[in-house]
């Protein structure tokens, strides 16, 4: 991509070589922080703790610094979390995307990122007829989201009538939310753009998780380190049996 003039680069020395990373001006709270913990020193010394082939390499746990071996990392950070950017679908999960980790939607609704936890994406590539079986999974997955937000909108209705067992009402319900929802999802179907699916089917990358989490940059120069930290040989939780840590992070400035 064009570096634009918000954008921010960052040198990641690594024991197995060095990334530069692009930061995106237009997730300005994560480059912010991002910056900020590089400064600081934050990432100096942390593991890449959690690492799979053909799909991510994942760093930034404080608790990795001085980690015995086996020891279980993941849940380590700074002591805050930062709110969503999920600028999509112009920041997708394609090869070399850096998006911020972040606990599941079930304990985290709003999708917020972990203060310092990242991964790079490796991925792999797909063929047109994946990305169209994938769409389909996107396009009901979108209409359940809808449909679940409109049935929280009315839940003091839904309670009212399940209390005086209107069974009448709760079906004219239903069959009035399906109906926003179809339309709702018809103004604006999940798909892929032509971007994504020239990158999902050239240099690959990981599109499930594409709209979900924050990507906030993407490897410009390195990418071959990134694939050699994903083909190392890991044990439990998918930690790499041989450490493969963060040396520094230094903020490129003019």
């Amino acid at each position: 991509m064009n570096q634009s003039v918000s954008d921010v680069k960052v040198v990641m020395n690594t024991t197995l070589g060095q990334v530069t990373l692009l930061l995106y001006g237009d997730t300005p709270k994560h480059l912010a922080n991002f910056v900020k913990l590089a400064d600081e020193g934050y990432y100096d010394g942390l593991l890449f703790h959690r690492v799979i082939n053909d799909f991510m390499v994942q760093g930034g746990d404080p608790d990795s610094r001085n980690a015995p071996a086996g020891k279980q990392l993941g849940m380590g950070g700074p002591g805050y979390e930062i709110d969503a950017e999920i600028v999509y679908p112009c920041h997708f999960h394609k090869r070399g995307a850096i998006a911020a980790a972040r606990q599941g939607d079930a304990g985290n609704p709003e999708r917020r990122s972990s203060g310092s936890q990242f991964y790079i994406v490796t991925g792999r590539t797909y063929s047109e007829g994946q990305l169209n079986q994938m769409e389909q999974s996107l396009r009901h997955a979108q209409k359940q989201e809808i449909f679940n937000r409109l049935a929280s909108e009315h839940r003091d209705s839904i309670m009212t009538m399940r209390r005086n067992r209107d069974q009448a009402g709760l079906q004219q319900l239903q069959e009035e939310l399906v109906k926003q929802t179809e339309a709702m999802a018809a103004e604006n179907p999940a798909s892929f753009t032509p971007e994504q699916r020239e990158a999902y089917t050239t240099v690959g990358g990981t599109p499930h998780l594409d709209g979900t989490y924050t990507v906030f940059g993407e490897v410009v120069e390195g990418m071959d380190v990134v694939d050699a930290i994903q083909k190392v040989e890991t044990g439990a939780a998918d930690r790499p049996k041989e450490d493969v840590r963060i040396l520094s992070m230094k903020v490129v400035r003019p």
